[in-house]
């Protein structure tokens, strides 16, 4: 395998990284978010059809009515025809005039049914329950950079934590582009991706700590040792992160419609996290220790003088 500059080309990844996240942040002010019902509340239907019904052929007739991203749940489903007669329909707060028009088309399109419970609901994680959730992932960035900087030097936990931001926003940055739907399970991939991106970086690092007095005693150049080993781990991270994508491309595509968003979230952060790893966590790790020695060398110089 042919060995990649990484170091040396650290500006490119940059500049790859911005093109990505800065238009997906000016969306994110514009445009924002398409909040799901857990943030907006919305309303709960439940109802007993005279006949078996499907998920899809629910969905298909919400579709009609821009609906078609409520969230839809079977009870005692048949195995054999994935279908049942009691439906909970979960969805945006609906006018009355709207609530009527998908009553009808619901009787008209799959037959008469029986409404077992129709009810508003508030927003399951309201703004408080956010701003704690942010605290939380604040906290854990802290001790990410606590932990890096005992086991290893401070630069590298500041590195560390900015690749992690770096997954974060590009996660958010499509979402808030393509308009796909940020529910709580959203939320539960976002923090998935925070533990996950850290482990390949922990890992390169590991190996970069692990030579470095030895490279500095040879008279060596910092870019060339995250360089060296980058190329040492890269096989294990790409095997590493092939095997998730495996398993989470098979949850898109076979996953079901509630789980899309979900595992849609992971695909991004997932591979982001194999890349930040590799493209941005190291570079900014030799950015900020050049920074240190030419401040260093002009203290040095100064003193001198």
């Amino acid at each position: 395998m042919k060995k990649i500059d990484v170091i040396g080309k650290r500006k490119i990844w940059y500049i790859f990284s911005l093109i990505i996240i800065i238009p997906g942040i000016v969306c994110m002010f514009t445009r924002g978010f398409n909040l799901g019902i857990d943030f907006t509340g919305g309303t709960i239907i439940d109802l007993k059809f005279a006949e078996p019904v499907t998920i899809a052929s629910v969905r298909d007739v919400m579709k009609e009515y821009k609906l078609d991203n409520s969230t839809i749940q079977l009870s005692g489903i048949d195995s054999n025809t994935e279908s049942s007669q009691d439906v909970m329909i979960r969805t945006v707060d609906l006018e009355e005039s709207e609530r009527k028009a998908v009553m009808a088309s619901l009787k008209d399109k799959l037959g008469n049914y029986d409404v077992l419970r129709e009810e508003k609901v508030g927003a399951t994680m309201g703004s408080e329950l956010m701003m704690r959730a942010f605290g939380a992932t604040l906290l854990s960035w802290v001790m990410i950079i606590l932990y890096i900087s005992y086991r290893f030097e401070f630069k590298f936990g500041i590195a560390a934590v900015l690749a992690l931001i770096h997954d974060i926003l590009i996660v958010l940055s499509v979402f808030s582009m393509l308009q796909r739907q940020v529910d709580s399970s959203f939320v539960a991939a976002l923090m998935t991706i925070v533990g996950y991106s850290v482990n390949d970086t922990i890992v390169i690092f590991d190996r970069i700590r692990e030579n470095l007095r030895l490279h500095f005693r040879r008279g060596g150049d910092i870019g060339a040792l995250p360089n060296t080993r980058i190329y040492q781990t890269l096989t294990r991270s790409i095997y590493t992160v092939c095997t998730v994508l495996f398993t989470t491309f098979a949850l898109y595509f076979f996953g079901g419609d509630t789980t899309k968003d979900f595992s849609f979230a992971l695909l991004i952060g997932f591979s982001c996290g194999a890349y930040s790893s590799i493209c941005i966590a190291s570079p900014l790790w030799v950015m900020f220790r050049n920074y240190a020695e030419d401040k260093r060398n002009k203290q040095r110089a100064a003193t001198v003088k």
